[in-house]
């Protein structure tokens, strides 16, 4: 029962940043072409909105990628100048 639950939020951990990149890159898109409306409104960008979408973008797939970077590195699956350094005795 012990190994389904930490499995279950190793699952969360993984799936919270995914779900905030997304939320952050829909919400640059709205933002972007909030610009490109109908004509009889003052076309202007939401930056507030953008701003927004970009550090929730930045931050869940920063987030995934050193996930998956240090996952590999301690599988040794990366490349040499990635790898441990080794201490000399």
């Amino acid at each position: 029962m012990k190994d389904k639950f930490q499995r279950f939020v190793a699952i969360l951990l993984l799936v919270i940043p995914g779900i905030a990149a997304t939320y952050g890159f829909l919400a640059m898109k709205d933002a972007w072409f909030a610009q490109f409306g109908p004509e009889d409104e003052n076309p202007h960008i939401l930056w507030g909105k953008l701003l927004v979408g970009l550090v929730l973008f930045a931050a869940g797939v920063a987030f995934i990628g050193g996930w998956i970077f240090f996952r590999d590195r301690k599988r040794n699956y990366v490349a040499p100048r990635f790898r441990a350094k080794k201490r000399r005795p």
